[in-house]
């Protein structure tokens, strides 16, 4: 990738602690909203947290998805599991571990059991979002006055 790619995501505030998250990119939105472990928060509907856990783990699936493809591997399913541990650190709440577990049917599990936790492992270290989980983030406020 001689260039660089940017992923536009908009949120809209709706009504107490929820919110509309959208992209000028894709067709779908839905809600965010406060974890209810949080004051206000809210049960049943996506949170930061879970967005967190989600962007790890479908950057995971879809790098094992390249590298298995690019390897050769024979498998007849995927599916991955990833916890994240949220604590307070230092004062400042942090997601402060994410376990992720990806379970893989091989075809040939006799030949391929090794070559596979290779792929697996070579996965984790190429995924992009858990390389980018120290970014720099940069504040650029805008307000705008009621009229």
């Amino acid at each position: 990738m001689a260039e660089p790619h940017f992923y536009e995501v908009n949120v809209e505030w709706k009504r107490d602690r929820i919110g509309e998250i959208s992209s000028p990119d894709l067709n779908d939105t839905f809600e965010v909203a406060t974890p209810p472990e949080f004051p206000k928060g809210v049960a049943g509907i996506w949170s930061p947290e879970h967005l967190y856990a989600g962007a790890i783990n479908s950057c995971y699936m879809t790098t094992f998805l390249a590298i298995a493809e690019n390897s050769n591997l024979e498998f007849t399913s995927f599916s991955c599991k990833t916890i994240c541990k949220l604590e307070v650190v230092e004062g400042k709440f942090m997601i402060s571990e994410a376990v992720v577990e990806p379970k893989v049917d091989l075809v040939h599990p006799e030949k391929d059991n090794d070559r596979a936790i290779r792929i697996l492992e070579k996965s984790e270290k190429a995924c992009l979002i858990s390389n980018s989980i120290q970014t720099v983030v940069t504040l650029k406020h805008r307000l705008t006055p009621t009229v």
